[in-house]
């Protein structure tokens, strides 16, 4: 009976979202940018970056509320480990951040200046990160969130 708990347990663990900050980036070839101008390159890192974003925030919703059922489940009633099975982005993720190292391969490559779009990047994904403070907090704090 052990035995069968704990597979069942490790079929569950292996149906959790991961984390957004442990998703490695998949090799995406820089070669694919190469006819792209300086302009391009810096449009394309800004456009692969708001959709990282954007997908990080789904597979932080999803890591959490996976680790949320799987503190349930353990403790009190297993049948909310069936809740994990959910929308887990952690493929596209990696190739989004694959992409996003391809392109800034391709910069460098063209010796471009893209101190802008960098900066850009920047103010964005700190952004993020203090709506996600704010988020963890006000959950700890017992304050209703969306």
């Amino acid at each position: 009976m052990k035995v069968v708990s704990v597979l069942i347990t490790l079929a569950f663990l292996s149906g959790c979202a991961t984390p957004p900050e442990k998703i490695s980036s998949s090799y995406v070839s820089p070669l694919q940018y190469q006819n792209f101008s300086c302009k391009q390159i810096g449009a394309e890192l800004l456009r692969v970056n708001r959709k990282i974003l954007e997908i990080t925030k789904v597979q932080h919703k999803e890591a959490d509320k996976d680790a949320a059922a799987m503190g349930v489940g353990m403790i009190l009633f297993w049948p909310a480990l069936f809740f994990m099975i959910g929308e887990d982005k952690k493929e596209e993720l990696a190739r989004l951040k694959g992409e996003c190292e391809a392109l800034e391969s391709a910069a460098i490559q063209k010796e471009c200046e893209l101190t802008k779009e960098l900066e850009e990047i920047h103010k964005q994904r700190e952004k993020y990160e203090e709506e996600r403070k704010e988020l963890m907090e006000s959950t700890i704090d017992g304050r209703e969130v969306d």
